[in-house]
């Protein structure tokens, strides 16, 4: 008996014993534990989805405004943001009367407060402001209270006072309520005519100009040029600046004349506290009766904020306004960083697999190509601006435009040499993903294509690089991924903080390549660590992060669709 339980003993540890190893054997842990991994990177990028979507979507929506009246008489008047709990320090709980610090003990010494947008930076020096529940005596909406948001100075929070309508004083709310809108439509239309003659008629009559004096200094350093010659050059010169001169008065006077109109239109603004502030309402971008908008009032406001943002300049340190700038340096940049990537990653990779050698050498050069990817981007930056700025582009300075030396035109950042960064960034990426879908195109394909009278590169044109081009295109989309976010090494190569000009306009040659440009990675870090204020910029921040996630979205669904496309052409392959 006793025999027989210690074998049955025997015989469970061992059944037990052989499920484990079977359970070990068979790999269960390990694929619960990569599933698990699976899952929780899923709900990493899903949360940071989430958090940047929320964020993002709602920083535009127009919130009430409230007329706080605190407990030590001050009045004041904000857009409620967010509110936390916090818990009271000793000082502070001994300065309260005793119901109040009753009421905080009773909360276990925590007490609520709330962040408000105040705005009227040029009174207060601050636009936000902390205000604790305990402080507020009441609270009021009154519906007279309005958002201006402003040119200048960002939002002004309060009432107004009055319309200085070209003399026409007008101070019945009625009057103003109805007159306002109208009146802020046509200022703003007599600022755009104002700064369409200084940017464009104005900025094109500067840049002749200074085609002209370039034009003069070009001749005078030549050294094999006679008097006769420079002479001519000279009365040219001075002729030609005459004309532009005169138009430039002209112009001026046109400008001063419409800046003289538009000062006549004027508005008085008044806080809470009773302080003024008159300005032209051209300098007015919307009014918002926040406590007077219904539902679509408040989405009407949303959908122009949104526009703004796509489609204008940026105001206030890049806390305001619109970021078209930023996403036209960073559209333009993207493709001529794959314009240049492409054709030099492929045909690297192209050799590497198809016509080198394998061996020692070919083999180092891998091990080199794939330790350039873990290289640190900054590093690249440096790259960038040693090389290419300094040395190449101080080359092409000395030979094409010496007249404009010591002032460098390529030898500075510039969008050129950020895209050629980026590329040198990128192209081990694409070196990498290209050889593995070179290598993945079976050998049978090449040896039937030979053996059918094709050359090497007869067979590597028509069968093998059509077969691996989804390959290729995935190693272009993670190359567009990576060099769209990257910040550091634009921050020596081209990139600014704010750029008046862009890339493109109608002066010859059309498209310049030396100019900096603005991009919206840089943006971000920009808005949200070097602004005046981290909450002014904070919701800038979210919303231009959404734009750069869609952005790259937009252009890696583009490349993936042609992907796709190119697999259902050739579907007998292995991809």
């Amino acid at each position: 008996m006793e025999t027989m339980r210690s074998s049955t003993i025997s015989s469970s540890k061992r059944s037990v014993f052989e499920t484990g190893c079977n359970l070990t054997a068979q790999g269960e842990p390990f694929v619960w534990s990569m599933a698990g991994g699976l899952a929780i990177g899923i709900l990493m990028i899903v949360a940071f989805l989430v958090l940047i979507l929320w964020n993002g979507l709602v920083a535009f929506y127009p919130g009430p405004i409230r007329m706080l009246h605190l407990k030590n008489g001050r009045v004041m008047a904000g857009e409620p943001i967010r509110s936390e709990l916090y818990r009271i320090d000793s000082q502070k709980l001994s300065q309260m009367s005793e119901e109040a610090r009753r009421t905080v003990m009773d909360r276990g010494g925590y007490s609520r407060r709330w962040l408000y947008k105040t705005g009227n930076f040029d009174l207060y020096n601050d636009d936000y402001r902390w205000v604790d529940d305990d402080d507020i005596e009441r609270i009021e909406t009154p519906n007279d209270l309005v958002l201006i948001e402003r040119r200048e100075w960002g939002p002004f929070i309060g009432t107004i006072q009055m319309l200085n309508i070209d003399g026409e004083k007008i101070t019945d709310p009625s009057e103003i309520a109805r007159r306002i809108d109208h009146e802020i439509q046509h200022a703003a239309a007599r600022f755009e005519a104002i700064r369409t003659l200084e940017r464009d008629r104005i900025g094109d009559i500067n840049h002749r100009m200074e085609a002209a004096r370039l034009a003069l200094r070009k001749v005078m350093m030549k050294p094999n040029v006679g008097a006769a010659e420079r002479e001519a050059a000279q009365k040219r010169h001075d002729r030609e600046m005459a004309e532009w001169k005169e138009r430039y008065e002209v112009l001026e006077r046109e400008v001063d004349a419409r800046k003289a109109e538009d000062s006549r239109f004027r508005v008085v603004l008044t806080d809470v506290e009773g302080r003024q502030k008159e300005i032209a309402i051209s300098q007015i971008v919307r009014r918002i009766p926040a406590n007077e908008l219904t539902t679509f009032g408040r989405l009407g406001v949303y959908a122009g904020r949104w526009w703004e943002l796509v489609s204008a300049e940026p105001r206030e340190a890049n806390t305001e306004g619109g970021i078209f700038p930023a996403i036209f340096g960073t559209f333009v940049m993207t493709l001529l960083m794959v314009v240049v990537v492409a054709p030099f990653g492929v045909m690297a990779a192209l050799y590497l697999r198809e016509y080198a050698r394998q061996g020692m050498l070919v083999s180092s050069v891998r091990v080199c190509v794939n330790n350039l990817a873990g290289v640190p981007s900054i590093v690249y930056g440096v790259f960038g601006l040693g090389f290419f700025a300094y040395t190449i582009g101080g080359i092409v300075d000395s030979l094409l435009y010496a007249e404009k030396l010591p002032n460098p035109t390529f030898g500075t950042g510039g969008l050129l040499w950020s895209a050629l960064t980026l590329a040198l960034l990128t192209v081990p990426v694409v070196i990498v993903a290209t050889e593995e879908a070179l290598s993945a195109v079976p050998d049978s394909l090449r040896e039937g294509s030979l053996a059918c009278g094709a050359s090497r590169w007869q067979t590597i044109k028509y069968v093998v690089l059509p077969k691996a081009m989804p390959g290729i295109l995935t190693g272009l989309i993670l190359a567009m991924a990576r060099g769209a976010g990257e910040v550091a090494p634009l921050m020596l190569v081209g990139v600014v903080k704010l750029a008046p000009e862009l890339p493109i306009d109608g002066n010859f040659p059309f498209l310049h390549l030396e100019r900096s440009f603005m991009h919206l990675a840089f943006h971000i870090f920009d808005v949200g660590f070097q602004s005046r204020n981290s909450e002014a910029g904070k919701p800038m921040v979210f919303v231009t992060t959404l734009i750069l996630v869609g952005m790259i979205a937009v252009l890696n669904a583009t490349a993936i669709y042609v992907r796709n496309r190119l697999k259902r052409k050739y579907m007998t392959g292995h991809f």
